[in-house]
């Protein structure tokens, strides 16, 4: 169908027309030109060379357009991965907040915790001073008491050994030996 139209074309250019001569003599340049063109039209034909140029051409479609596929086919799985990252991304993100949440929480209970375990230790330590306060005063006291009895010992030692004569001194041993005897018993 090409090669009809081609034909057409060429007889009805009006450079063939335009030789001098008759136009189907080997002396007219446009006839031998015409027929060396029909002839390489005919050797392409022979050769099969439009066929072997359309099969090439339609290999080189289809490897574009296999490329093309291809090219889809990894923008799509792109496409489905950076959706896949962006929904972990966002559970990342979702997880650190309760992360962060939850440790706020247990910081703020720690934080309670601590008040009240300082708040026991502080009334433990209060009740330990006291108690050492106690302590210490009902040493000083039994001290006081101790001292005072020594001193009133030794005041009365003093009394009774300058107003005590030596019979009376014998009276009193005898009467507390006979007091000792009768506890004893």
């Amino acid at each position: 169908m090409r090669i009809l139209a081609t034909l057409i074309a060429l007889f009805a250019a009006s450079p063939a027309l335009a030789a001098s001569g008759p136009f189907f003599s080997l002396a007219n340049t446009n006839f031998v030109v015409l027929i060396s063109f029909i002839l390489f039209i005919a050797v392409l034909v022979y050769l099969k060379v439009p066929g072997l140029l359309g099969g090439m051409l339609d290999k080189r479609a289809e490897g574009i357009k296999a490329e093309l596929d291809e090219a889809r086919k990894l923008r799509d799985e792109a496409q489905s991965v950076l959706a896949s990252y962006e929904r972990k991304q966002k559970d990342v993100a979702d997880q650190a907040q309760r992360i962060v949440e939850h440790a706020k929480e247990e910081a703020r209970l720690a934080a309670e915790q601590a008040k009240e375990d300082l708040k026991v230790s502080i009334a433990r330590r209060l009740a330990a001073a006291e108690d050492q306060i106690a302590s210490a005063q009902a040493s000083a006291i039994k001290d006081v008491r101790d001292q005072a009895v020594q001193i009133a010992v030794g005041a009365a030692r003093d009394v009774i050994a300058k107003q005590m004569t030596a019979a009376e001194g014998n009276k009193l041993i005898d009467a507390a030996i006979a007091e000792v005897e009768t506890k004893l018993h």
